[in-house]
């Protein structure tokens, strides 16, 4: 998803199924059906990744006998959130796209409801997490089916060699392959404690507080571990409270143990930061794990994805959902419905996984276990604790509870990132507020 700043002008331009039987019931053409069906897919960065979409559909397709289409749209550039625009202006273009986070909300006037397919769905795949409920669906209308394809949680990924020497902390022991985590230790004091004493060592961790999504969801995710709201679900400011002045305090403990140009970072310099070997820590999905695998294996083979450290509030992790949402002005809702349901069978869910290498996230509850987490290496069970299989972290996303078309700017703006960083650097704790309310107060005038 791309980490492009919006603004608010931008913002603003920008039945029911009985039987879970349904769910493998094919796709009948009929006299109203016109035979074609297009999807547009966003185009994965894991080479192979795209085939076993292509793959999958293509079997619907000469199962059901529809002529399909299939498109792969680059977020690189945003061009697929340009694209999403564009068919949203026109109401005319694919008949399903693949809408990151917050976009099913932006759209949801244009968005069919898919509440019939997602009730077996789910029946047969496990409920869904918070998040995905948050932003796909609006009043009980479920506005697109989530996407393994995509969807990360971006959870600390450590060095398991300088964590244990210079912070005294076991991450492999802390998160087992195999077993549940034994974290209970494993707070925002620890964190702070660790985060000093790989600084002092020269390998401080990577977390970025610029204004793209890395440093925009890591922010969001501690903010929730204080219970730190800017605006909550209801739509009231709820800026000057006291568990936003301890997020602020924590992250201005934080800061002079990061690297001194973090305010700069975008989403790819904590990856580099990793890979060169020059940190202990950085918050991420495992495309970091992959690249050191092809390119700095030893590097690779120290490093550990496990889970938040705990707050006063609970333990928060960052996950960023797609959905594959169908138009309201698609030719062929039938079909499209059909097709979602053969993507989000079990079997396909896991070749999808597979070929992404473990990167892709189902939302479903039963499906946090798949095989490929477990077998990854090296180190072996690297990514065992990637899915969150023992459900030990709440997985949320930044400006939550805010009522998504507000916390989207929120989130955005990087409203969070900002105040840590005013803060951080001498502006008084009032000031930093009254700044964040005023910015707060616009979003939800817009």
């Amino acid at each position: 998803m791309s980490g492009r700043r919006l603004t608010r002008r931008e913002f603003v331009a920008s039945t029911a199924v009985t039987s879970a039987a349904l769910v493998a019931a094919p796709y009948v053409r009929s006299a109203h059906a016109a035979g074609k069906l297009s999807i547009g897919f966003w185009d994965h960065w894991v080479p192979g990744a795209n085939k076993a979409s292509t793959e999958l559909c293509n079997e619907w397709a000469a199962k059901e006998k529809v002529d399909l289409q299939i498109d792969y749209i680059t977020s690189q550039g945003n061009k697929n959130l340009v694209t999403i625009a564009a068919e949203a202006q026109a109401k005319s273009g694919h008949d399903i796209f693949q809408m990151p986070t917050w976009w099913c909300h932006s759209n949801s006037d244009l968005m069919e409801p898919v509440n019939d397919i997602m009730e077996p769905i789910i029946k047969q795949n496990g409920e869904v997490n918070g998040t995905v409920k948050y932003l796909g669906n609006l009043d009980g209308k479920w506005m697109g089916v989530p996407a393994c394809v995509g969807s990360q949680i971006k959870g600390p990924c450590s060095r398991i060699d300088l964590m244990k020497k210079y912070a005294g902390i076991d991450v492999q022991e802390m998160y087992p392959a195999g077993s549940p985590p034994k974290a209970d230790n494993w707070n925002t004091d620890t964190f702070l404690k660790a985060a000093e004493a790989c600084h002092k060592a020269g390998y401080p961790f990577g977390i970025g507080l610029g204004e793209t999504s890395d440093s925009v969801d890591t922010a969001g995710a501690f903010f929730q571990a204080f219970g730190a709201e800017l605006v909550n679900a209801k739509g009231d400011l709820t800026v000057k409270t006291d568990n936003v002045r301890q997020a602020l305090e924590f992250y201005k403990k934080l800061v002079p143990f990061l690297p001194p140009d973090v305010a700069a970072w975008d989403d790819a310099s904590n990856n580099k930061w990793l890979v060169a070997g020059k940190g202990a820590m950085i918050m991420n999905p495992p495309s970091a794990w992959a690249v050191a695998k092809r390119d700095a294996p030893q590097v690779a083979e120290q490093l550990w994805t496990h889970g938040f450290p705990v707050g006063p509030k609970g333990r928060f992790a960052p996950f960023l959902p797609f959905f594959w949402s169908i138009w309201t002005f698609s030719k062929n809702k039938e079909a499209a419905k059909s097709l979602l349901v053969h993507l989000s069978k079990p079997s396909s869910i896991e070749k999808m996984v597979d070929a992404s290498g473990g990167y892709d996230l189902p939302a479903f509850e039963n499906l946090t276990t798949l095989k490929v987490w477990a077998e990854a290496e090296p180190p072996k069970g690297t990514l065992y604790h990637y899915p969150n299989p023992y459900h030990h972290q709440v997985l949320s996303i930044a400006a939550s509870p805010a009522p998504p078309k507000v916390a989207q700017q929120i989130y955005f703006q990087a409203t969070q990132t900002k105040m840590c960083l005013r803060y951080a650097h001498g502006e008084k704790m009032e000031d930093t507020l009254a700044w964040a309310e005023g910015e707060c107060e616009g979003f939800l005038r817009s």
